[in-house]
């Protein structure tokens, strides 16, 4: 596997000695530091394996896994038309609406210019010593919306969803909960969703959920400052039809779940408690479907708010979203934060008469000057997924782009977009509301194609349109604010190809560096993105946040150094 460190002269710019972190310091104390997996200062990113076993899929067979048995039926019955070969395997999403195979998950410590340092895999059943009933975690290889790193609230633990299920695994990621069961759902079998953590030693916890079933958990956050200990999470339920079940109706969007420290076999999860809704009738909008408003994806906290982002699916509203504790925010679904306001630790209310009609009690706002369109109206569409503050009046926002793929034209579509990429929001306290200043774009080539070595050429004879991905936009995302008044920005691409599911087309983790104090999208456009690390064949990247222990307060003073401005950062 060939990993692209190559990252311009021009980086140069992103010198180290005007971030506040060190290598230094990871020597500093040999007593202390030699067992540490995770250095602060540097970067983690999450990447997905797929083992390209021809065998994983057999041409003929029916999919999804148990359809017949279901009240959802099979989508058809002439059988995967595709085996497990990759690339091609994901072409079986053209056949079957809810194809994806569980696959490993890594984590890859690298510095932030990325070069690599060490790398853990989570326990899985292709290793030796794991055994059906011992922890084990995997991802949906195809599921592009998944594994979002986060630092906990205090900043010393790093957290990521995943499903309890065995590598190779067929249709996991639209499977419903053991506890959240829907008849409707194609997917004829029931896998947990959990949260894992892990701190700077490499030690793992996982906590299962009944939420989210009938798709993905995306990402988590740990609230674990001033005698909290709760788990945020963001994602999607439900793979089945109208009315959508009770459960899961309360296990989609933004979830309260209580943290285990047992391991996953002796654990018994229970209804899911969501944390946050928010309905489109709080726009004066007619009433969507239930539960599909809060198909959340990005997810941060500041200054004691919770934020979302939703920017998939076409209900509801592809906007910037945060959980007003007060009730005092947003009386018209719009607003700005409470001063006052605290993270919430109880979930949010219901009547369980009105639920399937109704849907959950509405508690967060749209933040004040982001879009309030719905998505199926709105001209243009934004695509939000990754969002990161800088400060108080300065919020970045990464945009996916639409993944058009619907011609010969996916390229120049692409590159034509005027939303995706990185945006910066900025606040104005006279006007009490937030403005988009510019989207950075300068250097993610979108709608460029790249060669991936191995990767098919040509077209892609199930769709017809080229293999080659080219960059659609920015999913997740994390920053730093530096010394020197500038901000280092680091982000996950998305993709656009001909591939019969994109979201297993090899991506890239792209950093750039903007002027904080900057509004002026002419100063901006001289800003470039730069690729930090390419994927290779059969591998895609998802997550990027710094490692455990980076924004300690009182640890800043270990990680100060002063790397070479003229550092060459072009590296293979």
């Amino acid at each position: 596997m060939k990993r692209t460190l190559s990252v311009a002269k021009g980086l140069a710019l992103l010198s180290l000695g005007a971030l506040t972190f060190s290598a230094k310091a990871q020597g500093r104390d040999r007593d202390t530091d030699r067992d540490k997996f995770f250095f602060p200062g540097n970067l983690v990113i999450s990447r997905s394996v797929y083992d390209n076993n021809p065998n994983n899929v057999k041409v003929g067979t029916v999919l999804p896994p148990n359809c017949a048995s279901t009240k959802g039926g099979c989508s058809a019955l002439t059988g995967a038309p595709y085996d497990g070969t990759y690339p091609f395997v994901f072409n079986n999403d053209t056949y079957d609406g809810s194809f994806g195979i569980t696959s490993k998950i890594f984590l890859d410590q690298v510095t932030p210019f990325g070069w690599p340092i060490n790398s853990i895999e989570i326990p899985n059943s292709s290793q030796r010593h794991v055994k059906s009933w011992d922890n084990q975690l995997v991802t949906s290889f195809s599921s592009k919306s998944e594994l979002g790193l986060n630092l906990s609230t205090d900043g010393r633990v790093l957290t990521f969803m995943g499903y309890v299920a065995p590598i190779n695994a067929l249709d996991v990621s639209n499977s419903n909960t053991p506890g959240a069961g829907d008849p409707t759902n194609p997917v004829g079998f029931s896998i947990y969703r959990a949260v894992a953590t892990i701190d700077r030693w490499g030690r793992l916890t996982y906590t299962e959920t009944n939420a989210y079933s009938g798709n993905n958990g995306r990402a988590a956050i740990l609230n674990n400052k001033d005698g909290a200990y709760v788990f945020y999470t963001s994602g999607n339920a439900g793979n089945g039809s109208n009315p959508q079940p009770a459960n899961i109706i309360l296990g989609a969007g933004a979830q309260l779940i209580n943290p285990s420290l047992a391991s996953e076999n002796e654990q018994a999860p229970q209804t899911p408690t969501p944390v946050g809704s928010f309905s489109v009738t709080e726009l004066g909008d007619k009433a969507d479907k239930i539960g599909k408003d809060d198909n959340f994806r990005g997810l941060t906290v500041f200054n004691n708010v919770v934020y979302f982002t939703k920017g998939s699916g076409g209900n509801g509203v592809n906007t910037v979203y945060f959980i007003d504790t007060t009730g005092t925010a947003c009386p018209k679904g719009v607003g700005l934060p409470s001063a006052s306001a605290q993270l919430p630790i109880s979930p949010v209310s219901y009547d369980p008469s009105t639920l399937q009609t109704s849907g959950l009690s509405s508690n967060m706002c749209i933040l004040a000057g982001f879009p309030t369109a719905l998505a199926k109206t709105a001209n243009p569409v934004a695509y939000p997924f990754g969002i990161w503050f800088a400060n108080a009046d300065t919020l970045y926002v990464a945009d996916e782009g639409d993944g058009y793929a619907g011609g010969t034209d996916l390229y120049t579509h692409a590159a034509g977009q005027k939303t995706a990429g990185l945006q910066k929001w900025v606040f104005n306290s006279s006007t009490g509301s937030w403005s988009l200043a510019y989207t950075l774009q300068t250097g993610l080539e979108l709608g460029t194609p790249y060669t991936i070595a191995r990767y098919p050429t040509g077209n892609n004879a199930a769709t017809n349109l080229p293999w080659a991905p080219a960059t659609d936009g920015l999913r997740n995302l994390t920053g730093h604010v530096d010394r020197d008044g500038y901000v280092t920005l680091w982000a996950v691409t998305s993709t656009v190809s001909g591939n019969g599911d994109q979201g297993a087309d090899p991506n890239r983790v792209v950093v750039v560096r903007d002027k904080l104090s900057n509004t002026d999208a002419t100063v901006a456009a001289n800003e470039k993105f730069h690729t930090l690390r390419q994927a290779g064949f059969a591998e895609v990247l998802r997550g990027v946040s710094l490692t455990p222990g980076s924004d300690v307060a009182h640890d800043r003073h270990d990680y100060d150094h002063g790397y070479d401005h003229d550092h060459d950062y072009d590296h293979n």
